[in-house]
């Protein structure tokens, strides 16, 4: 089960990453710069299905693509999923409750496939090379 310890913790191990909060202490991870995961704050578009108020437990995930986001937000468990705003955009969200339902493993493949969308190119090559990933086996 991930939690948003393991999220920070994660997201604070790669390369240029730094770790941001907002006022009411929502935490933004930016790559150099960048973000590429944060907790959003109250959003019209977000809203809890059976209740109708909007979510405060939101996160968003920057993704590769599209055609990622799509195969993500088919994902049977149903963790995954995404709004109007986001709507042509490159980026998945969860629910802070639903961190529990996928491993610390699916989140360390999100988080840095997330942080490869932002992070310098030559930093992201140098660092796939450290963890033995070939840019063809992403």
């Amino acid at each position: 089960m991930a939690t948003m310890a393991d999220l920070d913790e994660i997201a604070l191990s790669l390369p240029q990453v730094t770790k941001e909060l907002s006022d009411d202490g929502r935490p933004s991870y930016l790559a150099h710069g960048k973000m590429f995961c944060f907790h959003r704050g109250r959003r019209h578009d977000a809203l809890d299905p059976e209740t109708g108020e909007r979510l405060e437990d939101v996160l968003m995930f920057r993704v590769p693509d599209l055609d990622v986001k799509e195969l993500m937000l088919a994902d049977p468990r149903g963790p995954w999923f995404t709004t109007p705003h986001f709507n042509g955009y490159p980026a998945v969200l969860l629910r802070i409750r639903d961190l529990g339902g996928i491993d610390r493993e699916e989140l360390y493949d999100v988080v840095v496939e997330a942080w490869l969308t932002r992070a310098q190119k030559r930093v992201a090559k140098a660092w796939l090379a450290e963890h033995g990933v070939s840019e063809d086996d992403r």
